[in-house]
């Protein structure tokens, strides 16, 4: 995966950095994994604005991910690498060998007609999920489980990855990609390598539109509002706003909004680096 930067021929390109896409083989999804996404606008039920800041974009249909992966020693080949609006990582379409076929989470590295598969006493190779009481220690690892048989929670963006530090009893000790240490049942399971599209964190849009492309509309500053507002509102001239903190009152920029009492504290070794 690289990025490429466009020649400045109009003033939306000059600051554009966008991905090349060589990894993606398929232009067009497998229309029996989509489902559709009806738009809320952030709005609920009854109308009222709960979401500020979004709105529009393109018309997308959600691609139905397995990030379980609990079919266990059927081998799965690797049809095609793909495009996904709803998420910053790549896809991988797979056809297991009794012709079910599947969307999951594309690793780096991926590539079209290699064999992957799930369960116990297998390779730990790319695209390959495994129980963390059967990954080598020190191996990269993606789309982990935090409960038995819920479905890989951590570690799904573009580029992100963690690491299998140790196992003590029936916890495994993983360092997650924000760095924070914690413990895992060693029951729970996770897929060898890291997600696809590593490059997407140096991406660029280049211009506003793109950003309504997604759906996100334009967020202006606490601090250009009035006190009805916002609590950084108001003041002569340009004021700086005082004390950082949300809409609500809630301090920014260092508050701690943990739970300190919530309960699991107890499995987390180190905290995330501020």
């Amino acid at each position: 995966m690289a990025v490429r930067n466009l020649k400045p021929v109009t003033p939306g390109q000059r600051h554009k950095i966008i991905g090349t896409f060589d990894e993606v083989t398929a232009s067009k999804p497998h229309k029996a994994l989509l489902a559709p996404i009806k738009k809320s606008g952030g709005r609920n039920n009854t109308g009222k604005m709960t979401m500020r800041y979004l709105g529009g974009g393109h018309k997308q249909k959600y691609r139905i991910v397995d990030f379980l992966r609990d079919k266990e020693g059927v081998k799965a080949t690797v049809q095609t690498v793909e495009y996904d609006p709803n998420r910053s990582g790549r896809i991988a379409l797979i056809e297991y060998s009794d012709g079910e076929k599947s969307y999951i989470l594309a690793p780096n590295g991926l590539k079209v007609g290699q064999t992957i598969v799930s369960g116990r006493e297998i390779a730990p190779e790319v695209g390959n999920t495994l129980y963390l009481s059967d990954i080598p220690l020190g191996t990269i690892v993606h789309n982990i489980e935090l409960r038995p048989g819920q479905g890989g929670i951590l570690a799904r963006s573009a580029g992100s990855f963690a690491q299998l530090l140790s196992r003590e009893g029936k916890f495994a000790i993983i360092k997650l990609p924000s760095g924070e240490t914690r413990m895992v049942l060693t029951t729970c399971r996770a897929t060898i390598g890291s997600v696809s599209n590593p490059d997407h964190s140096i991406e660029q849009s280049g211009k506003a539109g793109r950003s309504r492309w997604l759906g996100r509309r334009p967020r202006n500053r606490g601090v250009a509002m009035n006190p009805v507002d916002h609590p950084m509102g108001g003041g002569e001239g340009r004021a700086s706003g005082g004390h950082p903190r949300s809409r609500t009152g809630k301090p920014a920029k260092g508050f701690k909004t943990r739970a300190p009492k919530k309960d699991s504290n107890k499995y987390i070794i180190e905290r995330r680096k501020k």
